[in-house]
């Protein structure tokens, strides 16, 4: 029986695990992978707090390294149910079932893809679904985003401040965001909307150098761009969870800023949450503060 089983090994989770540990609680990691989540492909993190430039990899592996000298045990297996019980619950992976006081997810959300040839390839060299984590490394570059919605939006003017050009490409005639922020985006010298049009093809060799866009009337056309930023949503790994916790329209798993959930004694921590913004820095104060709010929890049953 372990206090706490944390699912997901992102910076959300290993923070949570290393939280939990100082506080003496016996804790278990359940990773369907490997360490790191999607920051471990992140080239150079610019943005994160004493640590002006790492890589997500030695990020991950520095934040890994420190919760198993904690003592937190890490097993590498994919969950694939969890079950309530009157005082505890039981977590089941594809191999084996494993049974705590307390529960926190941290399963985060992968960014939904364009589906071309080389898109992961270029991921970082290029490409980036993140403008205000990537946005500086394309100062004064002209840069290309991909969406209709307030993300792209709020991309694409973050990054009209930066670029010399954004090209704000959108699949229809007009966009899902909130009408305030297209006023602003029309109101920018510097963006270029391209409506009715998809981006089919990525071009360059070692680094993304140039798009293909394919209009809806069958004409295309290539852009120099040197960067890419795609902001065509994210996708929550919550579906196995979705029997037993409440989660919102668009998958993400309902919770405050305490990052409760509506079943006492589950917490959530990191992108699989519903939340404003979602980083780096605020992916490990949510492991902070899941690990505290389930550490109380624990408290609390002992009363």
């Amino acid at each position: 029986m372990y206090d706490i089983i944390i699912i997901g090994a992102g910076p959300a989770g290993m923070t949570a695990s290393i939280y939990a540990r100082r506080a003496l609680k016996k804790v278990l990691v359940l990773e369907a992978v490997s360490y790191g989540g999607q920051i471990i492909n992140t080239l150079d993190i610019e943005n994160y707090p004493v640590e002006s430039h790492i890589s997500g990899f030695d990020f991950s592996t520095k934040l890994y390294n420190q919760a198993v000298e904690l003592g937190a045990e890490f097993i590498f297996e994919k969950c694939i149910k969890v079950d309530k019980n009157v005082s505890s619950f039981e977590v089941f992976t594809t191999s084996s079932k494993y049974q705590c006081k307390s529960l926190i997810i941290a399963t985060g959300a992968d960014n939904r893809k364009l589906g071309l040839d080389k898109e992961v390839e270029f991921i970082g060299k290029g490409l980036s679904y993140c403008a205000t984590c990537d946005g500086a490394f394309y100062k004064k570059r002209d840069v290309a985003v991909v969406g209709g919605g307030n993300t792209a939006l709020e991309d694409a003017l973050y990054l009209s401040n930066i670029c010399n050009k954004v090209y704000l490409i959108h699949r229809r005639d007009e966009f899902r965001g909130d009408n305030s922020v297209v006023d602003k985006i029309k109101g920018k010298t510097n963006i270029d909307i391209i409506y009715n049009s998809n981006v089919t093809k990525i071009i360059g060799d070692e680094r993304l150098n140039a798009i293909e866009i394919s209009n809806l009337d069958g004409s295309k056309k290539e852009i120099n761009v040197s960067g890419l930023f795609v902001a065509i949503g994210k996708i929550p790994e919550n579906d196995i969870f979705k029997d037993i916790i409440e989660i919102d329209e668009n998958g993400y798993i309902l919770a405050s800023e305490n990052c409760h959930t509506n079943i006492d004694g589950i917490f959530v921590a990191g992108d699989n949450r519903t939340k404003m913004l979602r980083q780096l820095v605020t992916a490990t104060s949510d492991g902070a503060i899941a690990a505290t709010e389930a550490i109380h929890y624990l408290e609390n049953m002992k009363k």
